[in-house]
């Protein structure tokens, strides 16, 4: 999984670097925006979800929240910040 996010973010990378120096160009302004915007469009789509599928993948969301518990635990390990 992390070889398609890898090859998905390098060819939305290629494409917005692609879209920006045809962007500069006065001939292919169009295909240059068109390029900005499918890049931005696919990283929102499908990169973003990808990635947070797979960084998220087998970890408690409870872990991460301040609960009760979570006070506690933290209280007991000495960090009194809270």
């Amino acid at each position: 999984m992390k070889y398609v996010i890898r090859i998905l973010a390098l060819l939305i990378l290629i494409a917005l670097c692609s879209g920006l120096y045809c962007s500069y160009t006065d001939e292919h302004k169009e295909l240059g925006e068109k390029l900005i915007g499918f890049s931005v469009l696919g990283t929102v789509l499908f990169l973003m979800p990808i990635f947070i599928y797979y960084s998220w993948k087998g970890k408690k969301f409870s872990d991460y929240t301040l609960t009760k518990e979570n006070l506690d635990k933290m209280r007991e390990k000495g960090i009194d910040k809270f």
